[in-house]
């Protein structure tokens, strides 16, 4: 069957600050739905991907008109599922008996609720969609009833079909590599300035799922009883000379974290290492699951920056966020990497339940200790500009361009700062779609 894979089309100002959206802006090689059409392409299928973050919204449309496809998958977030709605109407215009389906976070959280409101689209896949997708289109092809088909909500008439989940795939080695090959431009897809070394940089998962329970994050596994499923160290390293093949020089791992095995950690680094595979890469730890002699191993391997997961530098908003570690382990972790030659990156949270504005301030202190509504609001943007205007950090930056296009964001960067310091309220909530509509 002929099929086309859509990201709907969107607009940093719809989900930036609208004075910061141009400093802000990267994009994400979007491996989900890549995966997902390496296996339709596996099962004998024709796929096309069309990417929204660079193609406006009647641009996919037409293109997808014209290339007529049987079946169309949107990916959808929460905030992008309106995009998704407007796209699958307009596609269901000109083509009324093409089978549409969304997938991704938002349909998967809220199968039912999402075709009660969307009646242009025939089903929605939930969860991890490689299988269910493959099992999808067979129905499809062979004019099967789905129901019962793991995985899928669909429509019959006027009523919504709730079938079983399917479960999470446990052997992450039976998947295809991502179809890196569908996308249009490997260099488009650049993480924010100074938070890579070389391009074009690719993202790679190791692995799926989590056993922490942190409060703010989304597991498919909301139990945890699957925990941690892992590739082969084998798997891994397979894609990776895949990756370098393509021409890709750096890679994310987006694992949550990749130092939750400790030792299998510490054999991937050792094999990139010992197969002296020419790449630079980053990746995530919890501060308790890394030390010094992990680190350096890392390092040693390619590795250039790590992300820490901080939160808040106050200890009992940690233990509100079930963050199951210590200030002192944070510090611990920082330490240890830029011990092991190592930039870390920090992640900090404003608005965790019982948190005060004083506390908010305490975070402000730690993450600057670190170097790495409206209080919420006025919290974050004290973050910014005290953070962000510091001459260290500055200087940083500027050492860390690597592109034209890193330039042209800097300037932008400086801009933003300048709002930062100008503008009262800038993260205000709704104040950047009200900015940006008013000027438009």
């Amino acid at each position: 069957m002929k099929c086309i894979l859509i990201v709907p089309a969107w607009r940093p100002e719809e989900i930036f600050s609208g004075r910061t959206a141009g400093s802000q802006i990267n994009y994400w090689q979007p491996l989900g739905t890549l995966s997902v059409a390496a296996s339709l392409i596996q099962a004998g299928h024709q796929v096309e991907f069309l990417d929204g973050g660079f193609l406006d919204h009647e641009q996919i449309v037409e293109r997808t008109q014209s290339a007529r496809p049987d079946f169309v998958g949107l990916y959808a977030t929460v905030f992008g599922w309106p995009r998704a709605c407007r796209t699958a109407a307009d596609i269901r215009k000109r083509l009324p008996n093409v089978f549409i389906a969304a997938g991704g976070p938002y349909p998967t959280a809220a199968p039912k609720k999402c075709l009660e409101a969307a009646p242009m689209m025939d089903a929605v896949v939930c969860g991890e969609g490689e299988i269910t997708a493959v099992a999808l289109l067979e129905g499809l092809r062979q004019g099967r009833d789905l129901e019962g088909l793991r995985g899928v909500a669909f429509r019959r008439a006027e009523h919504v079909v709730m079938n079983p989940p399917r479960p999470l795939v446990q052997d992450l080695d039976r998947l295809p590599p991502p179809a890196r090959e569908l996308l249009d431009g490997a260099d488009r897809y650049i993480p924010p300035p100074a938070t890579y070394r070389r391009k074009p940089v690719a993202v790679l998962m190791t692995s799926r799922g989590c056993n922490r329970k942190c409060i703010f994050c989304y597991q498919m596994d909301r139990s945890r009883k699957s925990g941690i499923r892992y590739r082969s160290v084998d798997s891994v390293l397979a894609e990776i000379r895949g990756c370098l093949h393509q021409g890709y020089r750096e890679i994310k791992f987006i694992d949550d974290t990749l130092a939750a095995d400790y030792d299998r950690a510490m054999e991937l680094a050792r094999r990139i290492r010992e197969e002296r595979l020419d790449f630079t890469w980053f990746a995530s730890a919890c501060a308790n699951q890394v030390d010094r002699p992990l680190l350096e191993a890392f390092q040693e391997a390619g590795c250039w920056a790590v992300l820490i997961g901080a939160e808040s530098g106050v200890q009992k908003n940690l233990i509100a966020l079930r963050k199951g570690i210590t200030l002192e382990q944070i510090r611990h972790a920082v330490g240890a990497a830029k011990a092991a030659g190592l930039k870390v990156f920090t992640p900090f949270l404003f608005g965790i339940p019982g948190e005060t504005f004083e506390e908010g301030l305490q975070t402000i202190e730690f993450a600057c200790e670190l170097d790495p509504d409206e209080e919420i609001q006025r919290l974050r943007q004290l973050a910014f500009r005290r953070f962000y205007s510091r001459p260290r950090f500055l200087a940083r930056r500027l050492l860390g361009m690597r592109s034209l296009q890193d330039f042209r964001t800097a300037v932008q960067g400086v801009r933003s700062l300048f709002s930062l310091w100008t503008e009262k309220d800038l993260f205000r909530r709704g104040a950047g779609l009200r900015n940006y509509y008013r000027e438009h």
